[in-house]
């Protein structure tokens, strides 16, 4: 297992609210009802099923049942803003992925929602990256051919995404900032269109989920070159990061993390840390994640906040320098 974090590198984050109410420990516990652990997408998805891997472990070892809630709509802001608008006695626990927190709040000033207020970061759960994938005949074998080519032919590579402003877009961006390279953006509507093509040789590179792409870069029918997290992934340990692999510190992963709405008690986020960590660290949990291309992660609430503050910087710093803006 690996961390998220580099300890070293954690800066303090004072508006992402950490502590809730200065209650007594003894008068403050859990509503005695089903916990609802809200999830912004439909089931079936990455973060229905870690909802419902990680779900029966916490509600264990908080004494109480703890019921998947799917509230799908607009990338996980639906579900966020309910959350935010939740009471903060323990009752409404988020599962959300930095897509509907970090990278809507850097793409998106409109939202009904903010980050860093409405919210107490608890603990991060996993990360799921992404494969850096061309097609067969591209004639790049690893990053450094990539980033040759794309800086000889300016303009004449094309990037598709799985749509305008979503994680395999902004991985996309950030390759493309960091090596100073100009590829040709091309949004579609979902990962399957753009990897049909990409297999059709229509499209030259694509970011898809670890999950979906590898099993067709095992097959065959298209390349990868490299991973977007910054450590190789349990489930692809033979392919090399993009950060090792010729762009030191690039990092595009999805992460997953638990949230609840801010003002919450300090000994409930505790409580409620405390379960999440303990269920994440089981060797069962972390198969199963392993098995969805996710990698468990660790860390205390302060970490966790001060991850999501340097996440949101990082995307808001692209968003500016590339124009970008929710679909």
């Amino acid at each position: 297992m690996i961390k998220l974090y580099r300890r070293a590198a954690l800066t303090a984050f004072a508006t992402l609210p950490l502590v809730g109410s200065n209650v007594r420990a003894q008068t403050v516990d859990f509503p005695d009802r089903p916990l609802r652990l809200v999830v912004g997408f439909p089931p079936g998805g990455p973060n229905d099923l870690l909802a419902r891997i990680v779900a029966p472990g916490i509600g264990e070892r908080l004494k109480r049942s703890v019921v998947v809630e799917n509230r799908a709509g607009a990338n996980g802001e639906i579900a966020a803003a309910s959350v935010a608008k939740s009471a903060a006695d323990g009752s409404v626990i988020m599962l959300g992925s930095n897509g509907s927190t970090t990278v809507a709040a850097a793409l998106n000033r409109q939202l009904p929602y903010d980050v860093r207020r409405d919210f107490t970061a608890v603990a991060p759960i996993g990360i799921n990256p992404m494969l850096l994938v061309v097609r067969n005949d591209l004639p790049a074998k690893d990053v450094t051919g990539l980033l040759a080519l794309a800086r000889a032919q300016p303009g004449k590579l094309n990037g598709a995404s799985a749509g305008a402003g979503g994680a395999t877009h902004l991985a996309l961006e950030l390759f493309k900032s960091l090596g100073k390279v100009d590829i040709v953006h091309v949004p579609y509507k979902g990962g399957g269109p753009a990897m049909a093509d990409l297999m059709a040789g229509l499209v030259d590179v694509y970011f898809g989920g670890l999950s979906t792409a590898l099993p067709h870069a095992k097959a065959g029918t298209m390349r990868a070159l490299a991973q977007t997290s910054l450590v190789r992934s349990a489930a692809a340990p033979d392919i090399p990061t993009i950060a090792e692999s010729g762009l030191p510190g690039y990092d595009a992963a999805i992460s997953y993390g638990i949230f609840l709405p801010a003002g919450t008690p300090s000994i409930l986020v505790d409580r409620l840390h405390a379960a999440v960590d303990a269920t994440v660290r089981s060797p069962e949990v972390a198969a199963k994640f392993t098995e969805l291309g996710a990698d468990p992660q660790f860390g205390t609430p302060a970490e966790f906040a001060s991850y999501v503050a340097d996440d949101l910087a990082k995307w808001a710093r692209l968003a500016k320098e590339a124009g970008l803006k929710a679909d």
